[in-house]
């Protein structure tokens, strides 16, 4: 029986089935989970969501409770799960390290049937106060016992099937979290054994960074490396790295949460009331704790505390997959005991599984507002995350092919909170026929443009800016912005409005509109509808380089075509200038220029241009004859606080019209820093770095100085030349 047809079974016994029928599929079902928890805690491999494994464990478990009889002792229900790698030392564990039962129900009727299940086996009724629990968070990690004797670490050992674990300690030796000597404490003497029990994992932050690391060494040719599916495997593959080296290469964390063997109380061991009570003197001796571990009462306490974590889950540095609930009363606890290796006094209240299995029904490519092409498998609706997914992005072409993503795959399916859906792996072992690899279209699939990727750039982006309708609103904006050319009161909501109706589908769709056009959108008054016409009116006498910034060229920024203009002085010569022509233009670099030609090789963006001409925007044109050196080329200046009499805007084009360039942050290729008033850090990294800082009044000087130094220079090239 494979998988997925144990998968589609439903998790309570069908009582009709025939006791051989019955034996079967136990069996299947027992082989399953051998098969995957060898791969899950021993291999580091998983190739099913926890979610999977756990729907098949409930079904052996509810097989297994309507035929008791038919239960053998190798059964995973028996035993924790997992087994012990040859390559360690085997560890005998004092305190058997047990799993807890899981309630898998999502909402808060699991946390109601555990604080009923609690209060029956105290034989509590409804009049008895409610029952104080510690509620604490579910890591997604590995599970780990730290012994210490007379305050050192001594021994390291992981779960491994509960009895006996595997002697890591070398490697956890390097997890600067993990104390190697306890804090003394008088409230709290130590004891003379102790083994703490805790989760090793690893913090999203990091593991975004080994990758990172891991993607590079890859790209270097490093054999033998590779990426990690998420943080769990990889906290669980340093664990467990015969190289100590290594495994101190990896950033490791650890929480401490439970108790093992312990000096005994008649033998000067420690004495503690409550669960809480112990987690304290944990930290007083130097074991890093979870914040978010709170006392709570009753069912009503759980269910809030559930409801609070799973907001707060995705903004956590790590990885949890529900929380856990304990008995806080200590000698509770004793009375509760345990049912088949499980704690009566605690439970596990998952949230909904953020990883599932799905197929890839189609790949299709989606372009951005900015044009950027983003390839999405279309999949076999999943719940996942607490919602239907059938859309998950894969990134780009790179991640795409790095993943093996092809269409008709089986794949492991990711959603977290607000985050978009994304393939985390393939499932190759069920892919079926000679299919495919990915390959991103060379032409944007709405407007049939040239698609181009940039050198050292991870995606493609569409080239038609100005005609593709999946850009038109980005398109619209940028062109309109104070910056550009201006259009007073043409704003996101109006361009929604104009886009979304159908009656611009262009710029000079907005030219063409009229006071009747505007009109009949909807909450339009008359005199709103009147002040854009006016203000389109306006804007259409602009200047050359707005003009050319407004456009939305990629990489060409207001400097840039600030440069264009004064080196060409028209549109058609920019438009028509070769790569080669274009280089020859301060600011203007390979890529830029490459970015220009292919933008005006488009013949769409020209229609556009030739349309919005005759639209009537127009500005002064002229030849490039004379040319002014400009004296603060290749310096970089910072603007910060507010200047006595200039804007920011204003101070900025003084500068840029000397050829200088005006950047957001200061580092050590800074050459002045401006402040005014209430000037703030970049005017502390400035003095740090021993940047030279002006005031308002040293920038007019230095001005009035290039001013009657400047030196007229025939030929824009000799200009450019001059520079060097």
């Amino acid at each position: 029986m494979s998988t997925l047809d144990l998968f589609s079974d439903p998790s309570e016994p069908d009582v009709s089935l025939p006791l051989q029928s019955v034996m079967e599929k136990m069996q299947a079902l027992r082989e399953q989970l051998h098969h995957h928890g060898h791969l899950y805690y021993t291999l580091d491999e998983p190739e099913i969501p926890d979610a999977q494994y756990d729907l098949l464990f409930k079904q052996l478990q509810a097989l297994e409770a309507t035929h008791p009889e038919l239960i053998t002792s190798d059964s995973p229900t028996q035993r924790v799960g997992g087994s012990v790698l040859d390559a360690f030392a085997t560890v005998r564990h004092r305190v058997p390290m047990l799993s807890i039962r899981t309630e898998t129900d999502t909402e808060s009727s699991g946390a109601k049937a555990f604080d009923a299940r609690v209060r029956r086996e105290l034989g509590l009724d409804d009049s008895a106060p409610a029952i104080e629990y510690v509620a604490e968070l579910k890591f997604d990690g590995l599970a780990m016992s730290l012994r210490y004797e007379n305050g050192v670490l001594v021994q390291a050992a992981t779960r491994g099937d509960g009895e006996s674990g595997e002697d890591v300690t070398t490697n956890i030796r390097t997890i600067g979290q993990i104390p190697l000597r306890l804090q003394a404490v008088q409230a709290q003497p130590l004891p003379g054994v102790l083994e703490v029990r805790g989760e090793v994992f690893m913090r999203r932050d990091d593991f975004g960074a080994l990758n990172e690391r891991q993607r590079i060494k890859i790209a270097a040719g490093a054999k033998g490396e590779k990426t990690f599916v998420n943080p769990r495997n990889a906290a669980a593959g340093a664990v467990r790295q015969l190289d100590s080296g290594i495994a101190a290469q990896r950033p490791l964390s650890f929480f401490a949460y439970g108790l093992g063997d312990v000096t005994p109380l008649s033998e000067g061991g420690p004495q503690f009331a409550t669960h809480f009570e112990m987690l304290h003197a944990f930290k007083a001796w130097g074991f890093p704790v979870a914040d978010e571990i709170a006392c709570v009462k009753g069912a009503d306490g759980l269910i809030s505390y559930h409801q609070r974590i799973a907001q707060a889950r995705d903004s956590l540095p790590f990885d949890i997959d529900g929380v856990v609930y304990k008995v806080n009363d200590l000698s509770l606890q004793a009375q509760l005991g345990f049912v088949t290796r499980e704690p009566r006094w605690a439970v596990a209240h998952k949230f909904p599984a953020q990883e599932e299995i799905t197929t890839v029904l189609a790949i299709d490519v989606q372009v951005g507002r900015t044009g950027k092409l983003t390839p999405v498998a279309k999949l076999a609706p999943v719940f996942v995350g607490g919602v239907t997914v059938t859309n998950a992005t894969l990134h780009n072409e790179d991640e795409a092919r790095r993943k093996d993503v092809r269409v008709g795959d089986t794949v492991i399916v990711r959603r977290a909170g607000d985050v978009i859906p994304e393939v985390v792996s393939v499932l190759l072992d069920r892919r079926v026929g000679d299919t495919a690899a990915f390959t991103m279209p060379r032409i944007c699939p709405v407007c049939g443009s040239d698609a181009v990727r940039e050198e050292g750039e991870a995606d493609y982006r569409c080239t038609g800016g100005l005609f593709c309708s999946a850009q038109r609103k980005q398109a619209i904006l940028h062109f309109a912005q104070r910056r550009a050319v201006e259009v007073e009161g043409l704003g996101e909501k109006l361009v929604d409005q104009m886009v979304d109706s159908g009656v611009v589908k262009t710029l000079p769709d907005m030219y063409r509109l009229g006071f009747a056009g505007l009109a009949q959108l909807g909450r339009m008054a008359d005199k709103s509808a009147q002040n854009i016409v006016s203000a389109l009116e306006a804007s259409k006498a602009t200047t050359l380089p707005r003009f050319v910034f407004g456009l939305g060229i990629r990489h060409v920024g207001e400097a840039t075509a600030k440069e264009l203009a004064r080196h060409f002085g028209s549109l058609d010569r920019i438009m028509d200038a070769t790569e080669e022509a274009l280089l020859q233009v301060n600011d203007v670099g390979p890529v830029v220029a490459q970015s220009l030609r292919t933008f005006f090789d488009q013949s769409h963006n020209r229609e556009v241009v030739a349309q919005l001409r005759s639209c009537g925007l127009h500005w002064p044109e002229g030849e490039p004859a004379v040319q002014v050196v400009q004296p603060l080329a290749g310096q970089t200046f910072v603007l910060t606080g507010t200047l006595p009499t200039l804007s920011r805007d204003e101070a900025k084009d003084l500068l840029e019209a000397q050829g200088a360039k005006v950047a957001g942050s200061v580092s050590k290729k800074t050459s002045y820093v401006v402040a005014g008033v209430e000037a703030g850090s970049k005017l502390d990294k400035a003095r740090e770095l021993g940047v030279n800082v002006l005031d308002e009044d040293d920038l007019f000087k230095l001005l009035a100085t290039l001013a009657e130094t400047a030196t007229p220079v025939q030929g824009a090239h000799l200009a450019t030349e001059s520079q060097s």
